[in-house]
Parts: structure tokens; C-alpha cells; sequence
């Protein structure tokens, strides 16, 4: 017999929407320009003029036990020195609190995005860009719904093929986002056989940047960076400075009186493959992480479960050890979790709280439904299993086709013909407003972002 209590639906609930990682207000989040996705051969890459020095080169070349050194070895973009830099720099000096931050969200992910620069050949100050766009911060979400440490807007995340459904949104996940800003940047270097145009492209887009080539060549003026910057709106003209900036300080923290955090030169994290579906509480358990250590390394999960075939989730080592002795001798349930069709509007979140022997507080979590709120028939919501589903994975259709899809509330009071006070009418209509946003983003009915119009704002 399956039992799941409501105190711990309610704890698994609380703790998977806890605050992770900061606020994202450490950031100041951008988001990339639409494009099409193109993955460069290493042909490709090496016509395209990439760093021959850096291709050849692994992890065990570098003895250095410090990861900033061997980003510094790898520098290879050319160097920009104007006021806009200096700017920039006294500004991230003077701010150690938010570089301790920062560098304590980067020592996760650093290691794995300077190696995969280096698998392909590109230069290593790449791996600074996420302190300009995100602060290291996968929960950062921009005011144009960008989101993780490279800053995906949606229509530019499923180009490349970062998946993004009710349970979960690879745009914040480690490995695929990172596979698809470093696809991304590859496609724009060769595009303009240039990296700081490149990066001018990755903040405004290709098509802008284009045509501020094109004008200048028109005038018959140069058409590097610093030449096309009085053409660029003002956080593009300071957005390879930045990065310079931070280049500077890490290059020579001493020099502007910076004390880094050490970040050791080894993995951080290992894959573990998913064998069926669990819940993100229970995963921490094997693993002997808090929920908030998890969510740290697998941020791209949405729900209180873990679903998909082809699955994976990111433990450090010791850790994954200790999951799979933990799991091979787990004698309980995985999931607690499944999922229900909305099929008719009498389905009400109290009813269905009580068919499922759990509180609507607990619903409601779980789904993101805000207060004033009500499910319309075809939503699927995720519920808690009972004992007739309790062998059973969530489908993988459901997962790429399920949604919520939500109407304000008006009560039982106005459905017989009673009024609802003012307050309560501001409140549901308010809550109504954040639905419909919320479903045409998570519907995909979204309009993506031009290529050639700013990738953010």
C-alpha cells in the first residue's frame, strides 16, 4: 500500500520551492538573440580560425590546482582598454562581497564549462561571460523571461534544442545550456571571424550587428568593436567591456586589491542516470545533500519529481557514491508523484485534494496555481500518487504535452448570482492577469524574439 502523508507532501513541496542559490538580483541577467541552431564540426571550427593552441590541450595538461589560473592561461580574445573598461573594473573591485558571491555560485559550474571551452578550441575568458549575464545564478531570470547562467530567452532555447516543459526547463540546467551558448557563440564567431563582434552579437543580435557593419562600410569607417560601439545601444556598448573588466581582475587579482575565492582545478559534479522517475527530495536523501545542494547542481527541474527516460542528474562525487549504495538498499517508493487531466470544470482544487488524500495547499504548490485561481478542463496537474498508480512512470508524452491552464475564480457566491466585494474582484483579476501570462509562455504560444531586434528588455 502506497501512503504519502500530508505533512510530507507539504515538507517536499516547501522545500523545492525554497530560494536557491541568492537572489537573482545578484545578476544583471541578459538574454540571447534568436538564432538557428548550428553545431560546427571541428572542420568547421578550425577554418574558422579558433585557437589552434587551445584545441589540442586537456585538463591533465594543466597542474595548476587553481581553476583561475588555467582560465588565464587560455585568454585569447584581444584586449579592449578605454574608459568604459576602467568603469567597469572599479566597479567589480569595489564590490568583494558581490564577487565572493558570485565566485561561490561558480566553483559548481566553472570546471565543466572551462573544459568544454577547451574541447572546442575556444578561449577561456568565455567562461567569465556568465558573471556578466547571470551572476553564475540559474535561477536568474531576466524581465524578457531569461533565464539560467547563460540567459536562454524561450524561442532561443528551443533552437538549440534546450527543452522546456511543465517539469522542467533546460535553459537552466548546466550541461545542455552550456552545449548551447558555447554552439551559439561558436556560430557568431564564424559568422564574423571576430570575438568581440561576436559577443556584441550574443547581447544585440546578429542582425544588428550586421547592419552596423554594413552602415559603417557604407561611410567607409572600420568596423571592429570599439568602431561600430557609438552604433550599439548603451548595454551592448558596455557589455565586452564588462567582460574585460572582470578578465582584468582575474588576470591580476592583486592588482586591484581582490582576494578570489580558490576554486580547485577537478570536477565538481559526475552524471548519474535516472532509472526511473523519483522525487527530488528523495534523490537529495540518497545522495546525503540538502534539497537546496541538489537543486544547486540540477536547477533545470521544476517539480517536486525527476521525470524523463533519458534522465540525468549531476551529484558531486562522493555523493553519487553514496546515492547508489543508498539506493540499493532503498526499500520504499521512489515517486510519490503522478499526474491527472482536468476533464471537467466541477473538478474543483478542494475536490480534487480530497481524491488524492492531500490539502489543496499542497495542489496548489505543486502547480504554481495562485490564490483566486481554478484549473479549466484540459489542464494536467501534477498530484499525488495513490495505490493504484504506484508502480507507474509519468508517460513521456504527458511530460512534452502537459499544461496548466488557468481562469480567475469568481466563487461559489457570484456562480449563484451573489457579487463579489472590490477587493476581491482587484484580486482575482490580478491573478488572472499572471495566468494568462504564465500560460502563453509555458504554452509556447509566445512570439520569439527577432534575430535582428535586441535579445532582451
Amino acid at each position: 500500500m502506497y501512503e504519502t502523508t500530508r505533512t510530507t507532501q507539504a515538507l517536499a513541496i516547501a522545500l523545492l520551492f525554497a530560494p536557491v542559490l541568492g537572489h537573482a538580483a545578484d545578476s544583471s541577467p541578459s538574454s540571447l538573440a534568436n538564432g538557428n541552431s548550428s553545431t560546427l564540426t571541428s572542420a568547421a571550427v578550425a577554418k574558422a580560425g579558433l585557437p589552434q593552441s587551445l584545441s589540442a590541450l586537456k585538463g591533465d595538461d594543466y597542474k595548476d590546482p587553481d581553476l583561475w589560473a588555467r582560465i588565464r592561461s587560455g585568454y585569447a580574445i584581444p584586449d579592449v582598454d578605454n574608459t568604459l573598461v576602467a568603469k567597469h573594473t572599479q566597479w567589480y573591485a569595489s564590490r568583494p562581497d558581490y564577487l565572493a558571491r558570485t565566485s561561490g555560485r561558480a566553483s559548481l559550474y566553472l570546471y565543466h564549462v572551462v573544459q568544454e571551452l577547451e574541447k572546442r578550441g575556444m578561449p577561456t575568458e568565455l567562461a567569465l561571460l556568465p558573471v556578466i549575464e547571470s551572476a553564475f545564478n540559474p535561477q536568474a531570470l531576466s524581465t524578457a523571461d531569461a533565464a539560467g547562467i547563460w540567459q536562454f530567452v524561450p524561442g532561443t532555447g528551443r533552437d538549440f534544442n534546450l527543452k522546456q516543459n511543465m517539469f522542467k526547463d533546460e535553459r537552466r540546467g548546466v550541461l545542455a545550456s552550456t552545449d548551447a551558448a558555447l554552439t551559439y557563440l561558436q556560430r557568431l564567431y564564424t559568422m564574423f571571424g571576430d570575438w568581440q563582434l561576436a559577443l556584441a552579437a550574443y547581447n544585440w543580435g546578429e542582425g544588428n550587428v550586421q547592419k552596423a557593419i554594413q552602415k559603417n562600410r557604407a561611410q567607409g569607417k572600420p568596423t571592429d568593436f570599439e568602431s561600430l560601439a557609438e552604433l550599439m545601444p548603451a548595454e551592448t556598448r558596455n557589455y565586452v567591456p564588462k567582460l574585460q573588466a572582470v578578465k582584468n581582475i582575474i588576470a591580476n587579482p592583486g592588482q586591484y586589491g581582490v582576494n578570489l575565492p580558490a576554486i580547485d582545478n577537478t570536477p565538481y559534479f559526475t552524471t548519474v542516470d535516472k532509472t526511473s522517475d523519483i522525487d527530488l527530495a528523495v534523490a537529495a536523501q540518497l545522495a546525503e545533500m540538502s534539497v537546496d545542494e541538489f537543486k544547486a547542481l540540477n536547477p533545470q527541474f521544476k517539480k517536486p519529481v525527476i521525470t524523463g527516460e533519458s534522465t540525468k542528474i549531476l551529484l558531486p562525487k562522493e555523493n553519487a557514491e553514496k546515492f547508489h549504495v543508498n539506493l540499493a538498499q532503498w526499500g520504499h517508493a521512489l515517486s510519490s508523484w503522478t499526474t491527472h487531466k482536468i476533464t471537467s470544470a466541477k473538478e474543483s482544487i478542494a475536490s480534487l485534494a480530497s481524491k488524492f488524500d492531500t490539502t489543496p495547499e499542497v495542489i496548489r504548490q505543486a502547480n504554481n496555481i495562485p490564490p483566486q485561481m481554478r484549473l479549466k478542463a484540459g489542464s494536467t496537474i501534477l498530484v499525488p500518487k495513490t495505490s493504484a498508480s504506484t508502480g507507474s512512470d509519468i508517460a513521456e508524452n504527458i511530460l512534452d504535452n502537459a499544461q496548466v491552464v488557468l481562469e480567475a475564480d469568481h466563487g461559489d457566491r457570484e456562480r449563484r448570482g451573489g457579487k463579489l466585494s472590490g477587493v476581491q474582484r482587484i484580486k482575482a483579476t490580478a491573478a488572472h492577469a499572471v495566468a494568462e501570462i504564465k500560460n502563453r509562455v509555458s504554452g509556447g504560444s509566445k512570439a520569439r524574439a527577432s534575430a535582428n531586434g535586441r535579445k532582451h528588455r
